[in-house]
Formats: structure tokens, sequence, C-alpha cells
């Protein structure tokens, strides 16, 4: 399969939504959305280059019925988009994770910049551990990732080299002997923040009980030595690229490019499952690295701007269409209706920040 860039996928997602929107009948069980042909007016999305796909489908479909409305979509990563959007710069900010609400985090910004939001789930993912398609391994643990790409890996410039910290940590895997090129995303990312925190931090933190780190704050990231990007398709070009590439991406630019790159099956512990990245293992959240996906709506702006509010119904009408397009899953009834009753509402904070 020819992997298609960024820009090319949004074209094909667009039209495919364009037929089904103009369409009639059901598609997944909800109603073909609703565009509100009586609102103009300028919405601004920025944030997670994961999410970005879905938006910018929601987007171009909303402007192909509405063209009185300009909507602008961009993805320089969920840390930067919440920046733009604590400032009150962004409408609605794209986000791979949820905010963080602690005392450092930008919740704290919005709240001193007395902006109120409203926080929505709109799909899963899995975050895709990607290897080069020569690349024999058959799984790799959450102690392996730590061994190769944590806090203790900081100049392996080779897959051996990460063996003896892998075997210590209880890994029986067999690394290849080839040169260790990772290319993934750097801190602004969203993606790099949920690899740290579901595969990485809870060894990191054992090692610093065991005085093996330096720091608590060494458990909470990763080896620095790396080829860092915000652009998804840069990530998998780079561990194309390479025959000992590794790097991780969200579900659908993996599953774009299959072909030309191998999505990792992972196990969280040593001698476990390993489970590879799929629709059904991200539904049913037996893939090891799965995550929810948000978009954060300023609850002040949705009252003040019309388009703003109208964009946001619409999103919600259409979610599962729109997800499925961008090659996303879709969210359980249960999930969908949470939702739906959280933006009626208008419930301003954040239920899953941390």
């Amino acid at each position: 399969m020819q992997k298609q860039g960024r820009t090319a996928w949004i074209v094909s997602i667009v039209a495919v939504l364009s037929i089904v929107v103009a369409g009639c009948g059901k598609k997944d069980d909800n109603a073909d959305p609703k565009v509100d042909t009586d609102v103009s007016g300028k919405v601004v999305v920025s944030g997670s280059s994961t999410v970005e796909p879905i938006s910018s489908g929601v987007a171009e479909a909303f402007k192909g019925q509405n063209s009185k409305v300009d909507i602008s979509v961009d993805g320089p990563g969920t840390g930067d988009g919440f920046k733009l959007f604590c400032k009150g710069e962004t409408d609605i900010s794209d986000a791979s994770r949820p905010i963080k609400v602690d005392e450092e985090g930008e919740g704290l910004t919005c709240k001193e910049n007395k902006i109120e939001y409203v926080e929505l789930k709109v799909a899963l993912d899995g975050l895709s551990v990607i290897v080069n398609p020569d690349n024999e391994l058959e799984c790799l643990t959450f102690e392996d990732l730590y061994a190769l790409i944590g806090p203790e890996s900081n100049g392996f410039d080779n897959w051996t080299d990460a063996q003896a910290l892998a075997k210590e940590l209880g890994s029986t895997s067999v690394f290849p002997d080839a040169p260790l090129d990772i290319t993934a995303p750097g801190e602004e990312s969203g993606t790099y923040d949920s690899f740290i925190e579901i595969a990485l931090q809870k060894i990191g933190e054992a090692r610093f009980e065991e005085g093996k780190l330096k720091s608590e704050d060494d458990a909470k990231t990763t080896r620095p030595d790396y080829q860092a990007s915000g652009n998804d398709n840069a990530i998998v070009q780079g561990v194309e690229g390479s025959k000992g590439g590794i790097g991780w991406v969200g579900f659908a630019y993996a599953d774009q490019a299959e072909g030309d790159l191998k999505k990792m099956p992972i196990s969280s512990e040593k001698g476990g499952e390993c489970v590879e990245p799929s629709q059904e293992t991200i539904t049913d959240n037996s893939y090891p690295l799965s995550r929810s996906l948000y978009i954060y709506v300023n609850a002040g702006k949705a009252k003040s701007n019309k388009a703003v509010s109208a964009f946001v119904d619409f999103y919600l009408d259409g979610l599962a269409g729109f997800v499925e397009q961008a090659d996303y899953t879709k969210l359980a009834a249960e999930d969908v209706s949470k939702t739906e009753s959280v933006w009626k509402a208008r419930t301003v904070g954040s239920v899953d920040g941390k």
C-alpha cells in the first residue's frame, strides 16, 4: 500500500464525508450531521496533530454546506495547542491527552486567564509503536521500550546496546544487531506525554526507588538524544528509512502506512500477551497503549460566537462517521452519550485531567 501524505489523506477524508453528508439515511446509528446555515464567523482550532485529521474532516464538511463560516485547523501538538488555548488565542484545542490541571499545568494558566473550558472526549486511539518491516522482533514489552527509549538509554546507538538493561528489567527479548534510529514525537506532543505515562513512567519510578535514576523527574521523561518531530508523517518516513528505525504515532498514521512499516505488538509486562494495535483491540482496551482523544472548547467563546457552538454541534452530531473516516476508533455508545450531555449542559472543567 502506498503511503499517503497528510494533505492527500485529509482530501480523501473530505471527499468521502461530502458524499456521506450529502446523502440520505443513517451511518453507524448516527443521523447525518446537520449544518446550521444561519451562522457566520470564524472558528480557530489548534493542538494535537493526532486529532487534527478528525477536526479537519469536520471543518471541510461543515464549510462544504456553510461557506459563511471560516474554520482553520492546525496541529502543532497538544502542549503547544493548550498554550494558545489558555491565552485565549484559539476557540477549540485538539488534544491527545487530558489537560494538565496540576499546579504547573495548562489548567492553571487557563484559570489565571479566566478561561473556562468544556472537555469533550471524541475518539479512541492506540499509540502505535512502529518499526522497519525488516525488523524480525515479534513483540516488545514495556521493559523493552524503557531499555530502548527510556531515560537510562541515552547514548545507545545500536539495538544491542539496550540488551543488558532489558535483561536487568526481566525481559527475554533478543534485540537485533542494527543501528537504533529513533524518530518520535517531541515534548510539545500529547503523544509523547501519553507514551511516557502509559509505557515508561511506572518502570522509571521503580528505578528511581532503586537508586538507578538521579531524580524522580527523570522517571517522567525519555532519552533526549533522538530525532524529535511534531509531524507524524515525518516520523513515519524516518522509521521507514532505517532498518533499525523505531518510533510511535497515533494509530491512524501507522495504519495508513501499513506495508511500509510494521506495527509492533506490545505487552504491558514481561511474559504477558503481545497485542497488535487494531480497531478491535483499541475498542476493547486489550491493546496496552490505548488512550482517549479530546477537544476542549472555550466556554466563553462558545457562548459569544455562534459559529463555535454550531461547529461543535455539527462535530458531535456526526461524530462516529467523522472518527471512522479519519481511521480512528469510535467511542462506545455510553461514552458518546456522556460527551453529548457534557456539551449540552456546557459543563466546564476537566474530568480526566491530572
